[in-house]
């Protein structure tokens, strides 16, 4: 009990920047969640779904992997199927790796959209933390200016440890939401990376096929 009325305190005590700072937090927060939870639910549609074109594109079965690029909505069928589309009719490996190129260029935002947001967080919470720090001190130095001198020194100590408490929680915040913005560009890279070794894995079965039926 002692220790939630000191957080109290130490919130209370650390001035109206404390409350922007929260609110910071939890916006961050919640948008940290989400993309965390909609990452982890990409990453293990496409694992699924991967397995089962993979072992189509193997059998050579292409009108099989095509109806299950097109029955799904994933980013790894939605990227896939731009290539089996084109799979029938053409033969250039070119056209077919232009055209999951496209399809790329339009998933990657897609994965990485609001993920920025939670390190600008980070930064506007130590931003405030600061801020709030410095006008603490200036109010701080306007009292003592004012004050009797045998109270000047106690004063100051005191007003200057409340004025802290804003950097403080501050760096608080921002240290959680700066590592975890980290963890989301990372994750975001590995479904990335997924995705292209897909691609070429596709294209190169693609490729076979298609200088099998050359040379019969």
């Amino acid at each position: 009990m002692d220790f939630i009325y000191s957080i109290v305190g130490f919130f209370v005590t650390g001035g109206p920047f404390m409350y922007p700072i929260l609110a910071v937090f939890a916006v961050g927060a919640a948008i940290a969640v989400e993309r965390y939870v909609t990452l982890s639910i990409v990453t293990s549609r496409n694992q699924s779904v991967w397995s089962e074109i993979q072992a189509a594109l193997v059998e050579g079965d292409f009108d099989r992997a095509r109806e299950l690029t097109r029955d799904d909505d994933s980013t790894i069928s939605k990227l896939l199927s731009m290539g089996l589309d084109r799979q029938g009719a053409v033969r250039r490996r070119e056209d077919i790796e232009i055209a999951m190129e496209e399809s790329m260029m339009e998933i990657i935002p897609q994965l990485e959209k609001r993920t920025p947001y939670v390190g600008l967080a980070s930064n506007i919470a130590t931003l405030l933390g600061l801020l709030g720090t410095i006008m603490g001190l200036i109010q701080a130095f306007t009292a003592v200016a004012n004050a009797n001198p045998a109270e000047k020194a106690d004063l100051l100590s005191a007003s200057i440890s409340v004025a802290m408490n804003t950097t403080a929680f501050g760096l608080i915040v921002a240290i959680p939401l700066l590592i975890t913005s980290q963890v989301l560009m990372a994750k975001t890279n590995e479904i990335v990376d997924s995705l292209e070794m897909a691609s070429v894995k596709a294209l190169n079965v693609i490729s076979a096929n298609a200088k099998r039926r050359v040379e019969a």
